[in-house]
């Protein structure tokens, strides 16, 4: 397998090399991936479940978001 390509720009020069990541780099570039990954997972399962919440919470009272809105609007 190919490694992923970085570049590095040297800020003094403008110098630009490409190079292979090492494998620290591919492993924390990996670790990152897959944090990122779990995070967003992590988020939609909040906004699922504060949704959740909020019909729940309309269906208590006896609205719908629609009435709701006209009723706030």
């Amino acid at each position: 397998m190919k490694k992923p390509m970085i570049k590095i720009i040297n800020a003094a020069t403008g110098e630009e090399i490409d190079r292979e990541m090492n494998d620290e780099e591919l492993d924390q570039l990996k670790a990152d991936q897959a944090k990122a990954k779990s995070d967003r997972a992590k988020e939609e399962a909040q906004a699922k479940a504060k949704e959740t919440a909020k019909a729940a919470i309309l269906d208590r009272i006896g609205l719908t978001a629609d009435e709701l809105k006209t009723i706030l609007g």
